[in-house]
């Protein structure tokens, strides 16, 4: 949907109302809210909140990464002793998803940092390119997996240590499914599309573990080619996978948002007493952080003060009903008089 409304969508409902009881109704119904659900838009707030965030990002990158670690270590002793090429792709696939926490725990601690002259807007978007740094390094282990899985299909081999392998298999299952479930959930809850994006990553791995048993029963039952053709349907896994980390990366990349997002900001500001109509609208991720960019319309006889009281109410009005909004620009355009030009067109040559 587009994120800009041109002046039709006008809140009928507030035509003609001045700064009398229904706005002071709206206001009052405002401030009962704070009762109910108080908080702050102090910038000392809004950074504390942020670093939370982060801190929240990295506990559950530095759990996962201990986690996984034990995983593939265990996992790797197994290989060592049984030479099961399954085994080998899904330690290596552990292996790697342990190592994306590296560069997201980078990039949280970066995004820690100050905006300055040269980063206006923070460190942030240093998330988006850990989360390229993931999708090559599922790509990696991807491409490694089909190589030692057709090598074996040409150089088929016994694997030894069937029992040991199975189990090897089940804590790569468990482990795998319980990072992804807790990066999922992290990710989501403070934003982080890098986050979802390795908990993707681990989820494929307990599928590819999965995967491994199935080999194993079928190397017992002597079908030595169950091993690789194991190993070349993780591969597959992995691939579809990739599809769906390269699609949150790239559309964070992009600044996608959720529509209903939108959705909550315009009926937002369609709230605000003063706000006649919602001229722009743009909604854009830094990082985990989210920020607004709006242009709404008021009253042509406003005074400048009054204009603004409308603009501070409308960012209000964002930071309560967007989730993880954390910094909203909101200008005030007049409403049009019918024969006054509009003052935009100054502008509109360098738009063209």
């Amino acid at each position: 949907m587009s994120l800009q409304q041109g002046p039709t969508h006008i809140n009928e409902h507030q035509h003609g109302r001045g700064p009398g009881a229904t706005d002071r109704w709206a206001r009052w119904r405002h401030k009962a809210g704070h009762l109910v659900k108080p908080h702050s838009h102090e910038s000392a707030d809004k950074v504390d909140r942020a670093l939370e965030s982060s801190t929240k990002g990295l506990r559950a990158l530095w759990t996962s990464l201990v986690v996984l670690g034990v995983t593939a270590v265990a996992q790797a002793l197994v290989v060592v002793l049984s030479g099961s090429v399954a085994l080998l792709g899904d330690t290596v696939h552990n292996a790697t998803d342990a190592l994306t926490a590296l560069p997201l725990g980078v990039a949280f601690v970066l995004g820690r940092r100050a905006a300055n002259r040269c980063f206006t807007y923070g460190y942030g978007r240093a998330e988006d390119l850990a989360g390229i740094i993931i999708v090559l390094t599922i790509a990696g282990s991807a491409a490694f997996a089909a190589w030692t899985a057709i090598d074996r299909l040409l150089n088929p081999q016994e694997i030894s240590y069937l029992p040991a392998v199975a189990v090897a298999a089940v804590i790569g299952l468990l482990g795998n499914e319980w990072v992804a479930r807790y990066r999922i959930r992290v990710g989501r809850e403070i934003g982080s599309a890098a986050l979802v994006a390795d908990g993707l990553h681990a989820r494929t791995d307990g599928f590819t573990s999965l995967a491994v048993l199935l080999g194993v029963g079928g190397a017992a039952l002597g079908w030595r080619l169950a091993d690789p053709i194991v190993g070349l349907a993780i591969t597959a896994a992995i691939l579809l996978m990739l599809r769906d980390a390269c699609r949150e990366v790239f559309r964070r990349i992009m600044d996608a948002v959720d529509p209903t997002l939108v959705d909550a900001a315009e009926h937002a500001l369609g709230e605000v007493a003063g706000v006649r109509a919602v001229s722009e609208l743009r909604l854009r991720w830094i990082g985990h952080r989210l920020r607004a960019e709006v242009a709404v319309v008021v009253d042509g006889e406003m005074s400048a003060r009054e204009a603004h009281r409308v603009a501070v109410d409308a960012e209000h009005a964002l930071l309560h009903a967007v989730p993880k909004l954390t910094a909203a620009l909101v200008h005030a355009d007049p409403v049009p008089a019918p024969d006054a030009p509009d003052p935009h067109l100054e502008l509109a040559h360098h738009s063209a």
